[in-house]
């Protein structure tokens, strides 16, 4: 990217009074490819997961792991960390959060258990969450008007090609082996970017705080709490047998979430800084986007998973094969990306419920190309319809739903709604993998995999379908002021 400011940079900060930032698309470079780190490693992760599971002696929960733990500890960690970037210093957090990341990563490379796995990508988690929030705060900051549009437009893209390259790469790394290396340089690749990235950080991005609430760290402690309460038992309640104690810290978990957002809503000195604030769910559209959000989220992000895994130890693909496969997911949503912004505008929650219906197809067209899993070596085109209308469904659901969301709060809101927005999210796919990855693994136990195709796909049409029914709860497009 060049580092020329454009006629329309320097006309809106003259304008405003401000110099615009003369490095800002360098610096923009360097954040976005970041931010792209973090994207991959979610993705990466799914195609290896059956090499993990051989080379280490996993279980079926432990694999669940390799990925919730990630998605978890990013979600408990995000708001505080972007609380400590504007407190501290966003570029500050960010070095330090991308420096933990390259640490990590090392760690999950070496690493020789399951355990020892799990944890380094708890930690992995946690460096992501320090990172993402300050990437797009400094690019708030260092662009304004149609720059700062542009900006922000291309984060649609670099999802994608991270989504797709991920998979992709991820497969391309195991099948290589290099120097009998397996699964481990899907972490270790990412290292000296990293490394590069902090580097250049250093030396392109401009610091920045804002004002604002402390962290209260009794208040993320409880949140934390809650949320690992309410998925550990989805985990691994499956291998006690659903015990009791399993039923019991579910409900515990949901109680502790609901309880935090009353108690600081009952105090006023605490709802400034409150990280559940309750005015965000007297919305019915804030409050239906984010269950649509984290049912239908919850199923996308649970079927990659399961998917990957199937088509290796079900079908017999390589896991280069399942990658390059995987892309016809990436294409729907890319394809689905030109478009979906006009919709969202024109056509509002009815985008939304589309979305959820094509992607229920997409889930039933897979289920059937599959054989309904009674057989092995399908043929990969046979899938790619469904994975292309999954694809198209999932980015009709989650930028339309961004935009309603943020959308229906009061301004004063906007800041805390979006931190639970995205904690909401990185959560759902936290819950989709543990709920459908149960679901999946259960069924394998049980009957093999032709039964653990059946159950899974079934429950990811009916998370869909339930999806749909609660868009009618968000408000018409004629009620919302886009």
């Amino acid at each position: 990217m060049t580092t020329e400011t454009t006629p329309e940079a320097q006309r809106e900060g003259a304008e405003s009074g401000e110099v615009p930032y003369p490095r800002r698309w360098a610096a923009a470079s360097v954040l976005i490819l970041a931010f792209m780190l973090d994207l991959l490693d979610i993705t990466i992760v799914n195609v290896a997961l059956p090499a993990m599971q051989r080379d280490l002696g996993a279980s079926g929960t432990e694999v669940e792991w390799f990925s919730a733990a990630y998605l978890l500890a990013f979600a408990v960690a995000l708001i505080t960390s972007a609380r400590l970037g504007d407190l501290f210093g966003r570029k500050r957090m960010f070095l330090f959060g991308l420096t933990l990341f390259a640490v990590t990563s090392v760690w999950c490379g070496i690493s020789t258990s399951p355990g020892e796995l799990i944890a380094a990508r708890a930690v992995q988690g946690v460096s992501a969450a320090m990172l993402a929030p300050q990437v797009m705060s400094i690019l708030h900051t260092i662009f304004t008007g149609r720059e700062r549009a542009s900006v922000f437009g291309a984060f649609g893209v670099v999802a994608g090609i991270a989504q797709a390259g991920g998979m992709v790469l991820g497969g391309l790394l195991v099948s290589a082996n290099i120097a009998g290396l397996s699964w481990r340089p899907i972490f270790l690749i990412t290292v000296p970017v990293a490394v590069l990235l902090v580097l250049l950080g250093a030396w392109l991005v401009p610091e920045s705080r804002a004002s604002g609430n402390r962290p209260r760290w009794v208040s993320a402690g409880v949140l934390t709490v809650g949320l690992v309460a309410i998925v550990f038992p989805l985990l691994e309640g499956r291998v006690y047998g659903w015990p009791a104690w399993s039923w019991i810290m579910l409900i515990a978990g949901i109680l502790i979430v609901v309880g935090l957002a009353y108690t600081e809503h009952s105090r006023p000195e605490w709802r400034a800084g409150a990280l559940l604030p309750v005015g965000v769910f007297r919305s019915r559209t804030a409050a239906a986007g984010l269950v649509v959000q984290l049912v239908a989220f919850a199923s996308f992000s649970g079927f990659l998973l399961i998917f990957a895994y199937w088509l290796q130890e079900g079908q017999g693909y390589t896991p280069l094969q399942a990658g390059v496969l995987t892309i016809a997911f990436s294409v729907g949503g890319l394809a689905m990306a030109l478009f979906v912004g006009r919709l969202t505008f024109r056509f509002g929650r009815l985008v939304v419920l589309a979305g959820c219906l094509i992607g229920g197809a997409g889930a039933l067209a897979v289920f059937f190309a599959g054989g309904q899993g009674a057989t092995t070596g399908i043929n990969g085109w046979a899938l790619v319809p469904g994975l292309f209308a999954l694809g198209v469904g999932m980015n009709m659901v989650m930028p339309p739903l961004t935009t309603l969301f943020l959308v229906s709060v009061p301004p004063e809101l906007a800041g805390s709604a979006s931190g639970v927005w995205t904690t909401s999210q990185q959560f759902g796919a936290a819950v989709g993998v543990a709920g459908l990855g149960t679901v999946f693994f259960s069924a394998l136990n049980g009957g093999g995999f032709p039964l653990a195709l059946t159950a899974s796909m079934i429950t990811m049409i009916t998370a869909l379908v339930v999806s749909a029914a609660l868009c009618f709860v968000i408000a018409p497009r004629s009620q919302i002021s886009m």
